[in-house]
Order: C-alpha cells, then structure tokens, then sequence
C-alpha cells in the first residue's frame, strides 16, 4: 500500500433546487473529516467562480488506508445517502499521490 499523502479531488453537479442542501451535507462531512479523523487532513467545500451549479471537494488524507476510514465513517455515510437522495451528479473523482513536495 502506498504511504505517500493521498488528494481527493472530486467534483459533482447539483441544481438550482438541491445546491444549497448539498452545500450543508459537504459542510457536515468536512467539518467531521477534518475533527474526528486523524489521517484526513484537509477537507475544501468549493464552488467554482461562475459555475453556481458545481460543487469540488478539495480533501487530503495522510495515505490510502486514511481515505478508506473515511469511507466507513457516519458522516460520511450522511453525505452519500444526501448524494443519492438529492441525485446529485458526481462529475468526476480523481486519487492523486503527492509527488513533490515529499514528507
């Protein structure tokens, strides 16, 4: 398993009707993220410049096993039953490995 610092980047689409709500859920999962996990340690809620229906998630865990905790937890749980109530769109989800800088 790769120990390096893991980057989630994952982006999803929502509408008029369900962007504030999903705003609230993302707002709930990275706030408990970033409190409760030792290994996540950054959590972004982003909304792009001009783009009112986009909502990225900006999150970095220390390795893969910390990002696969995270996918167990209860809130994280609220945010994927949230996603799928609200049928909100997922975009994409990109895993990067740091590179540079190293540590």
């Amino acid at each position: 398993m790769d120990a390096r610092p893991l980057t989630i980047i994952a982006e999803f689409e929502t509408t008029a009707e369900t962007h504030d709500k999903f705003l609230e859920i993302c707002a709930h999962d990275s706030a408990h993220s970033v409190a409760d996990e030792p290994g996540c340690h950054c959590f972004d809620v982003l909304v792009p410049d001009g783009e009112a229906n986009r909502v990225i998630l900006h999150e970095v865990y220390a390795d893969r096993a910390a990002f696969d905790t995270h996918m167990t937890t209860p809130h994280y749980k609220v945010f994927a039953d949230g996603l799928a109530a609200l049928n909100i769109r997922t975009v994409a989800v990109r895993m990067l490995a740091r590179y540079a800088p190293q540590g």
